[in-house]
């Protein structure tokens, strides 16, 4: 495909995504429709499109209309990039720019950093002078990051591993096992280091929510929304410590098992009615349903996804979940609670709210990672009693 034809493709599949169907449907959509495109081509698209949604407020107004096609003529024109040699009109290219296809300037702050309107306010509010740092890291693509599994390696030896599959990576300061990959970052899936279980994907931030654990030998854990199982796997890597990993959505766990073996680690997955029958537990961790604000970079449609509506419901459902699983912390254990938001409702409020309604308990620890430092934006709150 050429440079024009790809983006044609991208106005289709944005088109789509705004007429409301989800963006990685709208993109397997058309990779099936297109099986002359190569894994080149798909990987062009797909950035072409991530980062039109991750902008999608200012390349609108850049472009002139929040459609595919003025999504990507703003893309392009934040890129610098020539409009009449890729909007030429020629076979398989966008057609020519028209008169009226001449962008405007910002209209607010929100619009201009890609923050929706309503929740700009919150936003500053959480994040006071990072505000802007935040929204303009949130405008770029992530960095790819990785864990290095002690069980297996460490973090000479899983660099090492890494450069003879293709991939650089160097130590990440967020924490100790974390790796940035700064060249090479399609291989690795199919490198060695990652196949036998050296290493695993994970963001810096949510290995240091772990991290900030201090486990000991001989600790009980239950990571209790353990999704993918990420932090279980993090968890269980910590010598002498017993993880046992549950999910509301159990098939969110449907590839931990096969992980857990690569790995070499060792983690009981229990279900709702298997809980009580383990507990008291030393700590229990719960990275609970979220806005995704930390790691809206990796999905931006989520951004746009939120409203006022949403965020209230989550913060309830955060609140409750801590209600729900503190009876599981054996007394003076820790219960862990993270998101990966940066939002305050999330966070510092969450907790506040449960240490103020439960005498007793006592916050002991809170730490928030930006994505504006390097890592995904994450908080994480221990409390005790």
């Amino acid at each position: 495909m050429t440079p024009a034809a790809r983006i044609q493709a991208s106005i289709e599949i944005l088109d789509d995504f705004l007429s409301g169907t989800p963006v990685e449907k709208s993109l397997t959509n058309w990779a099936r429709r297109s099986r002359f495109a190569g894994s080149k081509d798909r990987a062009a698209v797909r950035d072409h499109v991530f980062a039109a949604l991750r902008c999608k407020r200012s390349f609108a107004a850049r472009g002139g209309s929040e459609t595919g096609r003025g999504l990507m003529i703003g893309l392009m024109r934040a890129t610098d990039q020539s409009l009449e040699a890729l909007f030429s009109g020629d076979r398989y290219a966008p057609a020519a720019l028209s008169g009226d296809e001449t962008g405007r300037d910002f209209e607010t702050e929100a619009e201009q950093w890609d923050v929706p309107e309503w929740l700009w306010p919150r936003f500053q509010s959480s994040l006071g002078d990072q505000a802007v740092p935040v929204a303009q890291a949130l405008q770029n693509r992530a960095p790819v990051h990785l864990r290095v599994n002690l069980i297996k390696s460490d973090v000479t030896g899983a660099i090492a591993a890494l450069a003879t599959g293709g991939v650089t990576a160097q130590p990440h300061p967020a924490c100790e096992t974390a790796l940035e990959v700064v060249e090479g970052a399609r291989k690795i899936s199919q490198s060695e280091a990652y196949l036998d279980g050296l290493v695993e994907l994970q963001d810096a931030a949510s290995q240091a929510v772990v991290a900030a654990l201090k486990l000991r030998p001989g600790m009980r854990v239950l990571d209790y929304c353990a999704g993918g199982g990420g932090k279980s796997l993090a968890l269980a890597a910590q010598q002498g410590v017993k993880v046992f990993a549950h999910d509301v959505n159990a098939g969110r766990m449907r590839d931990l098992p096969e992980r857990v073996a690569r790995a070499g680690a060792d983690v009981t997955i229990l279900s709702p009615d298997d809980i009580a029958q383990h507990a008291p537990f030393d700590v229990v961790l719960a990275d609970a349903p979220c806005s995704g604000s930390g790691s809206w970079r990796r999905a931006p449609a989520g951004k746009w996804a939120l409203n006022e509506q949403r965020l209230h419901e989550l913060s309830q459902i955060q609140r409750q979940i801590l209600e729900d699983i503190s009876p599981l912390v054996c007394p003076g254990g820790t219960l862990a609670y993270a998101t990966c938001s940066m939002l305050d409702d999330e966070n510092g409020a969450v907790t506040d709210s449960f240490v103020q309604s439960n005498p007793g308990w006592t916050e002991t620890f809170r730490k928030t990672w930006i994505v504006s430092h390097g890592t995904d934006g994450f908080f994480t709150a221990h409390l005790t009693r």
